[in-house]
């Protein structure tokens, strides 16, 4: 620790420990908007099993090669394998000794879990060097919470700790501290995303693992590959605690509260939890409750004392739990309905997988020839999956616009169930490539983000970014400019000025406004 402080001290940052929250990581300095506070490289990391493989060392998904030995990760070319290779080559025999199945079925916290334990033994031996921010006993000082996980949790831990031990296949290896670390995984690891929060992975930074959270941040992690990096998101002045936040915040109190409690084990005492009860009940009406049936009334609703209905506190109409159990089952049901549509589209993603990741393909009359199993699978095949794909989004658009209309009849406008829902048919919308309906409901969710995140916030500088490019594709330059305007003052401060997505970025709105200039 006094290793770390040294090395933290030059940066503006003390790690300092409280009775409350333990350790925590408080500002020697003043800090601006933007300004990065902290950067670490990951302990240990691994890709995220999806749909679409990615590179061990990048995460990028193209031009990806297996290992030809052990058949488990991916690479993109030779300077990430040689980059990987020094964890990579005990790894491999570990894992080359399993059988197919098993192989199959290594899942990312397991093969974390086996590279935690790699890297310890290669730092150990000298061949990784060990410095303040890049050491296994960092590792060792997070909190694991054993003490506040189920029995059922607990079993789980320890099964999946003899499955590491099985893998390593090392005599003297401790059941019990592999189980504890799986629960601090559980407690520290982090999703790592790209620059539109995208996730593509799972790694450990234990100095960054020492931030606490806030659901009013003041600071915010992102990530420049598999690089953490932390940038304040308001002034922190000097001797100010640095916060992130864990969980989604676009919530009710008592939503994230329970959130915290079930992954983190601790109650959140931050302003924005703080707010009194009045306002707690509030903001749960607003955003999870009902709204006024009045239609220009924007009040929320209460249960009345008699348990009869629900009462608006603007206007005082009430409204029957008869007719508000009626609309909430009819949502319901379209929900179901819709995702039944949504998940037959996931067979073409999996013979989009195939026409990728295959080793055996044939481009014949511009049509690909798959080769899985036994059968062969003709180009004609492939366009049928395409158009029964589309049908089934288009019907799933359908349901998700009737329980937009039953949503708006039900829920208050700011209500987090119709954001999501809006979400979700931008989310279509895109993939059926309606830009013109996408900008439409990328236009609907910004009120709603701006209701429930921060000003500066990362999601509401992507989706004005969304928006500003759909504009742009559709010839409203005025539009996109401004949109791409607002994108750049937010993400300027979460994502930085000088990464390739920020340089994307602004060259967008250079060209945006050269364009506008040229019509003039």
């Amino acid at each position: 620790m006094e290793d770390l402080q040294r090395t933290l001290a030059p940066t503006g940052l003390s790690v300092s420990t409280t009775p409350e929250k333990g350790r925590c990581l408080i500002s020697t300095r003043n800090f601006s908007p933007g300004e990065v506070i902290i950067t670490q490289e990951p302990y240990v990391c691994v890709p995220n099993n999806s749909s679409e493989s990615k590179c061990d060392g990048c995460f990028k998904s193209v031009n990806l090669k297996k290992c030809s030995a052990c058949q488990v990760p991916w690479y993109c070319g030779s300077t990430c394998q040689k980059s990987e290779w020094k964890l990579h080559r005990i790894e491999c025999q570990a894992l080359a000794r399993l059988s197919k199945e098993r192989r199959k079925s290594l899942t990312p916290s397991l093969r974390l879990m086996v590279r935690l334990y790699l890297k310890r033994k290669l730092q150990n031996e000298r061949v990784f060097q060990t410095t303040a921010t890049d050491n296994y006993n960092l590792v060792e000082a997070l909190v694991d919470h054993m003490s506040d996980i189920g029995e059922k949790q607990l079993v789980l831990y320890a099964q999946m700790a003899n499955l590491v031990n099985l893998i390593l296949e090392w005599p003297n290896s401790n059941i019990k501290e592999i189980a504890q670390n799986f629960s601090k995984l559980a407690c520290n690891a982090h999703t790592i995303c790209d620059s539109e929060l995208r996730p593509l992975g799972t790694g450990l930074y234990p100095v960054i693992s020492i931030i606490n959270h806030s659901c009013s941040p003041n600071a915010v992690l992102v990530f420049e590959g598999r690089r953490a990096v932390v940038r304040a998101v308001e002034l922190i002045p000097q001797g100010t605690e640095v916060f992130i936040t864990y969980v989604e915040t676009a919530e009710s109190t008592a939503a994230r509260q329970k959130a915290l409690k079930e992954q983190y084990f601790f109650t959140c005492s931050c302003p924005c939890c703080k707010k009194g009860v009045y306002l707690e009940v509030q903001e749960s009406a607003i955003l999870e409750g009902y709204r006024c049936k009045a239609d220009k009334c924007n009040g929320f609703l209460l249960r009345d004392s008699d348990d009869k209905g629900f009462v608006c506190q603007t206007c005082g109409l009430v409204r029957s739990k008869e007719e508000i159990l009626k609309i909430s089952t009819d949502v319901k049901q379209m929900e179901d309905q819709a995702s039944q549509f949504l998940s037959s589209g996931s067979i073409l993603r999996l013979y989009s997988l195939l026409i990728k990741a295959t080793e055996f393909h044939i481009l014949l009359n511009h049509r690909m020839l798959i080769l899985m199993g036994a059968t062969l699978f003709r180009g004609h095949f492939l366009e049928q999956m395409l158009h029964h794909h589309k049908l089934d989004y288009l019907e799933a658009t359908i349901v998700y616009r009737n329980i937009e209309q039953l949503q708006l009849r039900l829920c208050h406008p700011f209500s987090i169930n119709l954001m999501r829902t809006r979400e979700s048919l931008l989310k279509i919308l895109m993939e059926l490539e309606d830009w013109r309906g996408a900008l439409t409901y990328c236009r609907y969710i910004i009120p709603a983000y701006q209701r429930v995140y921060p000003e500066i916030h990362p999601l509401v500088g992507l989706q004005y970014y969304t928006c500003g490019k759909l504009a742009w594709f559709l010839g409203d330059t005025e539009d996109a400019i401004k949109s791409l305007t607002k994108a750049v003052y937010v993400l300027q401060t979460t994502h930085g000025t000088n990464t390739t997505f920020m340089r994307d970025l602004l060259v967008r709105l250079d060209e945006a406004r050269a364009e506008a200039a040229h019509k003039l």
